[in-house]
């Protein structure tokens, strides 16, 4: 899963690796005085302090440590003298433009992209490694950070979530057709019960010739109650019938299926609009495909103004090697993926975990 944009991920720790040890190769380019070569050769501790006072005597302000991001002469040549190479901006630039390339033919959303980028330069500039560690320690480290800080946005436990809610907790799926919408309200049902949760299926697709007949075929294959309407009948109406149901069955969670829809069917989102207003939902969730990348990303983006969604969930993300929507859905949108599709089968369902995806895209999983 993601393997084209973990292969992207080790190019750039690489390139930056290749940049600042080709500098480490290249001391006499490090502008040191003499007085601080000597001592480095003999490796006394004290003179290496001492190295910083005729620097400081000179009255040259440029060599005077500052706050800026870009390393001084003086910082340069301590860093030198200690045994340290301190990463400068020429030494990330050609990589993290070749990463910012990387990011969005991964389908990273242009924004998101920004930010990684942003959080691994200000993480790694002016940054000094001794020299018996690796750059791409550093990268490592800068990588992970800036990924999390997109990925893990907005995160929430969802199954503490449904036990903490008053029951029935009513959960309502948008999307647009043919992403697996409905397949994967089965999928979460066969969740819930095995960690001991009954729901009802209730399928507020009354637009779709078919609807009830395939929500159907997943109601009796798990043994679930499914609550439906004739075609053309009100999906509000279905899916408040349904939290009725459950609360005089005990029921724990009722799961609404709602019809697809384009973002761009104004009459189908004031549909939604409705089915949020009548039933108010204890959470909304937004399916897509992991492979539609910048689509996806997008259309999260308008269901969520039209319904707020409270998170995402992505299927065919087994396929998917750009990793694109599952980086920036929860940046953009400021709510959580919460599962990941990865097959056919009603077990073929996983809780998204951002610290494991980052893990994984860097290779240490």
């Amino acid at each position: 899963m993601f393997d084209g944009l973990k292969d992207k991920l080790n190019s750039f720790r690489e390139d930056v690796e290749e940049s600042t040890d080709a500098d480490a190769d290249a001391p006499e380019e490090a502008d040191v005085d003499d007085p601080a070569e000597s001592d480095v050769s003999t490796g006394s501790g004290d003179r290496t302090e001492a190295t910083a006072s005729p620097v400081e005597e000179t009255g040259d302000d440029s060599s005077e440590p500052d706050d800026s991001t870009e390393p001084s002469t003086f910082q340069r040549a301590k860093a030198f003298a200690t045994g340290r190479i301190i990463i400068e901006e020429e030494d990330l630039e050609d990589p993290l433009w070749d990463l910012e390339m990387a990011l969005l033919e991964s389908d990273v959303e242009m924004s998101v992209a920004e930010r990684i980028l942003e959080t691994v330069r200000e993480t790694m500039l002016g940054e000094s490694r001794k020299q018996v560690e690796t750059t791409g320690e550093l990268v490592e480290a800068a990588l992970h950070d800036a990924l999390l800080d997109v990925i893990a946005v907005g995160q929430f436990d969802f199954e503490e979530r449904i036990a903490e809610a008053e029951k029935p907790v009513t959960i309502v799926f948008t999307g647009v057709n043919g992403v697996g919408k409905t397949t994967t309200i089965a999928k979460l049902s066969e969740w819930l019960a095995e960690r001991g949760y009954s729901s009802v299926l209730a399928n507020g697709d009354t637009y779709r010739a078919g609807a009830n007949e395939q929500i159907g075929e997943h109601a009796d294959r798990l043994d679930r109650q499914l609550i439906s309407h004739d075609q053309g009948g009100d999906p509000a109406a279905v899916i408040y019938d349904g939290i009725e149901y459950a609360q005089a069955n005990d029921i724990d969670v009722v799961l609404g299926d709602t019809a697809g829809r384009l973002h761009t069917s104004d009459d189908l989102m004031a549909q939604l609009e409705k089915i949020d207003r009548v039933v108010d939902p204890d959470m909304t969730l937004f399916v897509d495909e992991a492979v539609a990348g910048q689509d996806a990303v997008n259309r999260a983006k308008e269901f969520n103004e039209a319904a707020a969604i409270d998170g995402a969930v992505l299927t065919k993300a087994d396929a998917d090697s750009s990793g694109g929507a599952a980086i920036s859905i929860a940046y953009v949108t400021g709510k959580p993926i919460l599962f990941l599709g990865t097959g056919q089968g009603y077990d073929d369902i996983t809780r998204f975990d951002p610290e494991a995806l980052v893990d994984s895209l860097l290779g240490k999983e």
